[in-house]
């Protein structure tokens, strides 16, 4: 009898033991859950400046999710370039990982140049509280480039940036080049075909429809099919 009931409190003692792994674990999913949903809930007003310790380095890319009038159109993957515009890097993956670029329009539209979006404001002149200084270099503006918006001052990058849709040579050495679209062109030629009229400004750029980035997410170069 004894035997029985010294087996019987052993297995009682591994349940229990189990079921507290079990809460503890699912506490933690909970936990680490609400961390993302925090994290994506940042606007890009809310949202501070990147820490210069934020991490550049590592094979990961940008995932940008394009709906056209509520209409997924498909995704255009990215990689970056850390060796020759690490800050602009860092801050790409900043307010990509925070989720600050959901949402937000490609607002001006060039055929054979550029599609230029990151402006929560959705009219070219919003961006974030903070300012990138230049790290302009040798790789050429060519068609899917990834390069930084700015005003007449070097120094003035946010969180506007373009995708290059032609060869724009013009653009060399005078705005910073930081990544490269190396899948989903199609989509970027879909965005180019959009119509569009003139702009606040005057310039025959401003879409007709809606061209949004649904999402912007940072994931492992192995994880893209």
């Amino acid at each position: 009898m004894r035997s029985i009931v010294t087996f019987s409190l052993a297995v009682f003692i591994i349940f229990a033991a189990c079921k507290r792994a079990e809460n503890q674990t699912a506490d933690t999913l909970k936990s680490e859950t609400k961390k993302v949903e925090a994290v994506q809930k940042v606007s890009m007003e809310q949202l501070q400046k990147w820490p210069a310790d934020f991490p550049v380095t590592g094979d990961s890319v940008a995932v940008i999710a394009v709906s056209i009038d509520g209409q997924a159109i498909g995704e255009m993957v990215a990689e970056f370039y850390p060796d020759s515009a690490k800050n602009h890097v860092r801050n790409f993956k900043w307010i990509a990982e925070h989720g600050a670029y959901d949402g937000i329009k490609f607002h001006r539209i060039i055929k054979g140049f550029m599609i230029q979006g990151g402006d929560p404001s959705g009219n070219g002149t919003g961006g974030p509280n903070w300012r990138v200084d230049a790290e302009f270099n040798e790789i050429p503006h060519t068609k899917g480039i990834l390069s930084m918006a700015r005003s007449q001052d070097p120094n003035s990058a946010g969180s506007q940036f373009f995708v290059v849709d032609g060869e724009s040579s013009f653009l060399n050495g005078k705005y910073t080049v930081f990544g490269k679209v190396f899948k989903g062109l199609e989509v970027l030629d879909q965005i180019v075909n959009v119509p569009v009229g003139q702009s606040r400004g005057g310039e025959n750029s401003s879409p007709q429809k809606n061209v949004v980035m649904t999402s912007v997410k940072i994931v492992p170069r192995s994880a893209v099919k």
